[in-house]
């Protein structure tokens, strides 16, 4: 029976927790998140589609707008406060050929929430689908530990937030 390759990506008790200030840049991640589709055969399944995807500038945010291009869509992204986080994602989404927007906005604020969708459809001609990735956590030992701040980020950015855009 041949021997199964070893999987190039770390396991997760292999990664070690980093604490980052909020909101975290990407490139100051020791370990970074795996936004490599080099071996994702895309099929055209989004040919047309205009999507808009929160959150995008890093991490799976990255990966789904690098995804989404792939596959044909034109991609809307936002991000809070990582400039260069987000201009390499619109520079991995247009080496695979795609269009992207790239959106500074906080989904916090229902009025920026408006008007990056109304962006995106005066940019693109309109929008099919959303992607709620933007997401606010600081992991916490005990719940006594949470500050109310923190409860608060969370609440605003995890559910107030997809509830805006």
């Amino acid at each position: 029976m041949p021997k199964t390759p070893k999987e190039p990506r770390p396991k997760s008790k292999e990664i070690k927790g980093q604490k980052l200030p909020y909101p975290a840049r990407q490139s100051d991640m020791k370990q970074q998140p795996d936004s490599d589709l080099s071996n994702y055969k895309p099929a055209g399944k989004l040919k047309g589609k205009i999507a808009i995807i929160t959150g995008a500038d890093s991490g799976i945010g990255r990966a789904v707008a690098i995804a989404f291009a792939m596959e044909g869509a034109a991609v809307a992204i936002t991000y809070n406060k990582n400039d260069g986080d987000a201009k390499t994602t619109r520079q991995m989404v247009e080496d695979k050929g795609g269009k992207c927007l790239v959106l500074r906005s906080d989904v916090r604020d229902p009025k920026a929430c408006r008007a990056a969708v109304k962006r995106t459809v005066k940019e693109f001609g309109g929008l099919n689908i959303l992607v709620n990735n933007a997401h606010f956590q600081m992991a916490q030992k005990k719940i006594e530990d949470l500050t109310e701040e923190q409860f608060r980020l969370t609440f605003e950015t995890n559910i107030f937030g997809y509830f805006y855009m």
